[in-house]
C-alpha cells in the first residue's frame, strides 16, 4: 500500500470553478476554495471555459499585476485590474475582462501553494536566483536573470530532484521551454506549441536536489538563458501521494492503459512528446455536476494549454479517474496513438492510502 506524508492535498493544490460577475470595470469577485484545508495560492492559472480567451498565469513572486500566457510566446504583461489578490483561502479577481471575470460566464482556476509569497535568495549554482519553495509538496517558483552562457546551473530550493520544469522568458517574446524527466536531458517540449520534443544543441544536464540547468540555446524556438532577460521557472518534483510526473507509450486501444500515480487525481495534463499533439488538461471540477464522472458514465472536458480555444467534451478523448491513478479511455491520437510516447503531470485529490493506512476511493 502506498503511504504518504500529505494526507490532505488541498493544503497544497486546489481547483476553483467560478462564474464571473464583472458588469463594470470596478466589479470584484472573491472566490473561496472548497477543499478540506484553507489554501492561499501562490501560482494561479486561469482559463475562461466557454470562449476563446487566453490563459492567464500569475504568481506571488512576480505579483498580482504580472501575467504570462501558456498559449502564447508573449513577454510578461502588466494589468492592474485582473487579479486583485491572493487570499487566505482563494483569490479575488476584478473587472469585466473577458479572460478572467466576464459577468455570468464560467471560468476555471488551477492553484498551487509555494511559500505564501515569501521568497529567498539562492546563490547555489552559476546564476543567482530568487526562490519560493514548498518542499513538502515538491513545488517551487524560481526567478532568475540570464547570463547568456551554456550549461549554467541555478538553485531551486526543493531539496528533491525536479521531474518537470516550465520555463518562460518574461522580458522578451519567446516560446515556453518544458523539461520533463521522461523526454531526456537533451530535449525540450514547448507549452505554447503542439510540436513534439525538440533536440537541444546544448545538453540539458539532469537536475539535482539543489540545481537545474539552463542554456543559451539560440534556435528557432529562442532560448531560456538570454543575457539580461528575466525568467520564471515553475519547478515540480514527484511526491508520493500528491504529485506524479510520468510517461506512457500509446497502444491505440480504447480500453487503454492504467497509469498508477499513488493518488486519486484532481488534475492531469497529457502531451504527446514523440510527435505533434496538444497539451490536454483534465480535472475533476469540470463536467462533474452529476457526481458520476469516470467509468464511461460522463467524459471529462478538455482544455488545451497551448490554445485559446474553449473547453470541449469528446468521448474519443477521455480518461477515467481512479482511486490510485487514471486510465486512458480512447484510441484517439492526441492521447493514445500506437507506439507514440506521452508525458503527463498529475496532482492529487486524495492519496491512495493516507499516512494512517486509510485507503481512498475514486468517487
Amino acid at each position: 500500500m502506498a503511504y504518504t506524508n500529505i494526507d490532505d492535498p488541498t493544503a497544497h493544490f486546489q481547483i476553483a470553478p467560478y462564474t464571473g460577475n464583472g458588469d463594470s470595470a470596478d466589479d470584484t469577485n472573491a472566490i473561496t476554495n472548497s477543499g478540506n484545508s484553507d489554501m492561499k495560492p501562490d501560482f494561479t492559472w486561469f482559463k475562461r471555459r466557454d470562449y476563446d480567451n487566453q490563459h492567464l498565469l500569475f504568481d506571488s513572486t512576480r505579483g498580482v499585476t504580472k501575467y504570462i500566457t501558456s498559449d502564447r510566446a508573449d513577454a510578461e504583461g502588466t494589468q492592474a485590474d485582473r487579479l486583485v489578490s491572493f487570499d487566505t483561502d482563494g483569490f479575488t479577481v476584478k473587472s469585466s475582462s473577458g479572460a478572467i471575470n466576464t459577468e455570468n460566464e464560467p471560468f476555471i482556476c488551477w492553484q498551487w501553494k509555494a511559500n505564501g509569497g515569501t521568497t529567498a535568495s539562492n546563490t547555489v549554482g552559476d546564476i543567482d536566483s530568487v526562490v519560493q519553495a514548498n518542499t513538502d509538496a515538491g513545488f517551487a517558483i524560481v526567478t532568475y536573470t540570464g547570463n547568456g552562457n551554456a550549461n549554467q546551473t541555478i538553485g531551486h530550493g526543493l531539496g528533491a530532484v525536479p521531474k518537470m520544469i516550465l520555463f518562460k522568458n518574461r522580458s522578451s517574446s519567446a516560446y515556453w521551454y518544458v523539461y520533463h524527466v521522461d523526454t531526456g536531458n537533451d530535449t525540450m517540449t514547448y507549452l505554447n506549441l503542439t510540436n513534439g520534443a525538440q533536440s537541444l544543441s546544448s545538453q540539458f544536464s539532469t537536475p539535482t536536489t539543489t540545481t537545474f540547468n539552463v542554456s543559451n540555446e539560440n534556435s528557432t524556438f529562442s532560448g531560456y538563458n538570454t543575457s539580461g532577460d528575466n525568467y520564471v521557472a515553475y519547478v515540480y518534483a514527484n511526491i508520493k501521494g500528491f504529485s506524479n510526473m510520468g510517461s506512457y507509450r500509446g497502444n491505440q486501444d480504447s480500453n487503454g492503459m492504467m497509469l498508477y500515480c499513488s493518488f486519486r487525481p484532481a488534475f492531469v495534463m497529457i502531451k504527446k512528446s514523440s510527435a505533434t499533439g496538444p497539451w490536454n488538461i483534465f480535472d475533476d471540477r469540470r463536467g462533474t455536476e452529476s457526481g458520476t464522472v469516470g467509468f464511461n458514465t460522463d467524459y471529462l472536458p478538455t482544455i488545451q494549454a497551448n490554445a485559446v480555444t474553449a473547453e470541449f467534451s469528446n468521448v474519443l478523448q477521455s480518461i477515467d479517474i481512479l482511486s490510485n491513478g487514471f486510465k486512458i479511455r480512447t484510441n484517439q491520437a492526441d492521447i493514445n496513438q500506437s507506439n507514440q510516447v506521452y508525458i503527463y503531470m498529475a496532482f492529487a485529490k486524495n492519496p491512495f492510502v493516507t499516512s494512517g493506512g486509510v485507503p481512498t476511493v475514486a468517487f
